[in-house]
């Protein structure tokens, strides 16, 4: 074997091992290296040389946000009634190292600490506070899935409660309990208009006994109201002072 076939042995030798030691990390990502077992610490982002032939291993972490879906959970609330609930976190590594070497799996144990906070926290509330102050409880429930995961690097931003399933029997028991006060209130508007109708009329009564001639007048416009309508029949009353002056009129003839 010649010289000249050795020395392009070793150059591509060479060549493949600086090729094995680089890594291009993106500016997403960082890579945890261990040396021989032991932390070296986190790499990256951008280009990144490690030590070949086994010497270094690395694992590679995304920090952006991930959505995780919480599978739905069976909650018994504080007043007995149970519910199907499912929610979302967003969350994201702060600190690659920790989430690499304090948990074995961050996302499963997140996973599973959201489920439990979930029925923890919804089991310790009502049914109408579940239905009614979501984002209060988002709230508590961010907080406390945020503090179980900080020891591993992980920033819990938001949590959201997405669906709340209720038995079949208690929405045809809200839907009932809606309808009746929809007719409540209803009942409520027309009683107060019915009320104030009765207080204008009253008002108009007072001020036509103060001024007859205004009962006069009104009782003419209601004569030229009806007299609008070519179908109806109108019987005109005629005062007893003009019948009884037609009767002595009649009763001196005849004498």
């Amino acid at each position: 074997m010649s010289t000249t076939t050795i020395i392009i042995g070793i150059i591509i030798v060479v060549f493949l091992i600086i090729i094995s030691s680089v890594r291009i990390v993106r500016e997403y990502q960082r890579i945890v290296v261990f040396r021989l077992g032991r932390l070296a610490g986190p790499r990256g982002p951008g280009f990144v040389l490690v030590l070949p032939l086994g010497f270094d291993k690395t694992m590679v972490v995304d920090q952006r946000v991930i959505t995780m879906d919480v599978p739905p959970q069976d909650v018994i609330t504080r007043d007995n009634v149970t519910v199907r609930v499912n929610a979302v976190v967003y969350f994201r590594v702060v600190n690659p190292v920790d989430s690499v070497v304090k948990v074995e799996n961050f996302r499963w144990a997140t996973s599973q600490i959201a489920q439990t906070t979930l029925r923890n926290v919804l089991g310790q509330s009502e049914l109408d506070e579940l239905l009614t102050q979501r984002e209060r409880l988002n709230q508590a429930l961010q907080k406390i899935i945020d503090e179980h995961t900080d020891p591993w690097g992980i920033k819990v931003s938001t949590v959201e409660i997405k669906d709340v399933e209720l038995p079949e029997g208690m929405r045809r028991s809200m839907a009932a309990q809606a309808e009746a006060e929809r007719e409540r209130r209803a009942k409520i508007i027309h009683a107060e208009g019915e009320f104030q109708a009765s207080q204008k009329l009253a008002d108009a009564a007072k001020i036509i006994a103060q001024e007859p001639a205004a009962l006069q007048l009104r009782y003419l416009q209601t004569l030229t109201e009806i007299a609008a309508d070519k179908n109806s029949t109108i019987l005109f009353p005629i005062p007893m002072e003009m019948l009884r002056a037609f009767a002595a009129y009649s009763d001196k003839e005849k004498k």
